[in-house]
Parts: structure tokens; C-alpha cells; sequence
């Protein structure tokens, strides 16, 4: 028999904890309903203990935000040992989304979070000019793989309207159905979407492949 102890997983340090509870919390109700106070009371620690490993909520918000930038960062570095095709494009789109999905009270309060706060308003320019970047590349090895057909300006205006459609896509959820809690089942939904801007620049397989993938994930042409 081993030595349990070795086997026991090591106690989650009170700064892991307050974070994971402040996205929780964030994501639930929105950044601007939580205070500090709700957080310590949720966690069962005093604000005292809040404040020791945080000074503020802003410092919470710039900690969660700093997981979200190297989490997006990995996405958006672009596949380069081959061209891609419409299935990694999708995988693409998905993967952002994700990332949107479980940081989305960064999404939610977008504006309220950058007016006041100029890291995130330089660093959400940056992850958003990564964002058209990499969608440029894509499509520029779509062009290149003959899967698309497009000049260099459509690629150009279909990256930036590509990035802002996935930015603003659960916000877009939530308006339409206010009452209906935004699910994981939307970002199927915003793939879709966002990948419907290209289709019509595919030619070919890749268009085929678009449809039966439209099918897959709309089968009733729900929206």
C-alpha cells in the first residue's frame, strides 16, 4: 500500500480560492452586482483575509483577466505546419468562444470593466487585434489551399466583422432572451454564425463541408 498522505491532493491556497469564486460569482450575477464582501461571505472568510491577498476588486478582476489573456493567446496562435481547412476554422471558432464562455462577465460589463480600467483597455485592443489577425491568416491559407475565394480587402472586412460578431455574441444571447440563462449550447450557435460570414467566399468541399456542419449543429435551422 502507498503512503496516503502522498496520495492526499495539497489544500487550495485562500488567493486560488477567492479567484475561483470571484469568477463564479462575476459570471453569475456580473462584475458590477459583486462586492468584496459578497465574496468573503461566500467563501467564509473574513474581508480582512480578502484584503491580505487582494486590495481591491480591481486587483481580482486584473488577476482573472491576466488567466483569460494567456488562455486566448494559446487559441489565437495560428496553426502554421499546415493550411487549414473549414474543420479547423470551426475548432477555431470554438475554441475563442469557450474561452469568451468561461470569462464572460469580461464580456458582459466589456465597457463598463475597460472605461475604468486602462490595462484592460489596452490589453482587450491588443487580444482584439490578435483575434483579426489570426483570422486573416486563416483565411488567407483558405485562399491559398483553393477553399475560398476572396481579395485581400473581403479578407480584411470579413476578420474584423468575424472578431466583432464572436465578441459581442452572448451579449447578443442575452438581449434577445433576457430571461433565458445564456448556456453553453449558445456557442454552438455562435460558431455558426460567425462561420456563416464566410460561406459565402467557400468553394467547393469546403462549402459542402460548411453545410453538413450548419446541419450538425442547427439541425431544425433554429437560430
Amino acid at each position: 500500500m502507498g503512503d496516503k498522505n502522498a496520495a492526499r491532493k495539497p489544500p487550495r491556497r485562500t488567493r486560488e480560492r477567492i479567484l475561483e469564486a470571484s469568477l463564479r460569482l462575476f459570471n453569475e450575477y456580473g462584475e458590477p452586482n459583486v462586492t468584496t464582501q459578497l465574496i468573503s461571505d461566500d467563501l467564509g472568510i473574513s474581508p480582512g483575509n480578502l484584503y491580505y491577498h487582494f486590495r481591491s476588486k480591481d486587483e481580482i478582476i486584473e488577476s482573472l483577466f491576466a488567466d483569460f489573456e494567456r488562455r486566448i493567446e494559446d487559441t489565437l496562435a495560428a496553426p502554421e505546419r499546415r493550411l487549414p481547412d473549414v474543420e479547423d476554422v470551426w475548432l477555431f471558432l470554438h475554441l475563442v468562444l469557450e474561452s469568451v464562455w468561461d470569462y464572460r462577465f469580461l464580456y458582459r460589463d466589456l465597457t463598463e470593466l475597460i472605461s475604468r480600467n486602462r490595462l484592460l483597455e489596452t490589453h482587450f485592443q491588443r487580444i482584439l487585434r490578435h483575434q483579426i489577425h489570426t483570422a486573416e491568416l486563416i483565411c488567407d491559407g483558405l485562399v491559398a489551399s483553393g477553399q475560398m475565394r476572396a481579395s485581400r480587402g473581403e479578407i480584411h472586412s470579413l476578420a474584423v466583422t468575424m472578431t466583432m460578431t464572436a465578441t459581442y455574441w452572448l451579449n447578443f444571447e442575452f438581449v434577445r432572451e433576457p430571461r433565458r440563462p445564456v448556456d453553453a449550447a449558445a456557442l454552438g450557435r455562435g460558431a455558426f454564425h460567425v462561420m456563416s460570414l464566410a460561406a459565402p467566399y467557400l468553394v467547393g468541399r469546403s462549402r459542402e463541408l460548411f453545410e453538413q456542419l450548419a446541419q450538425r449543429y442547427l439541425p431544425d435551422g433554429a437560430t
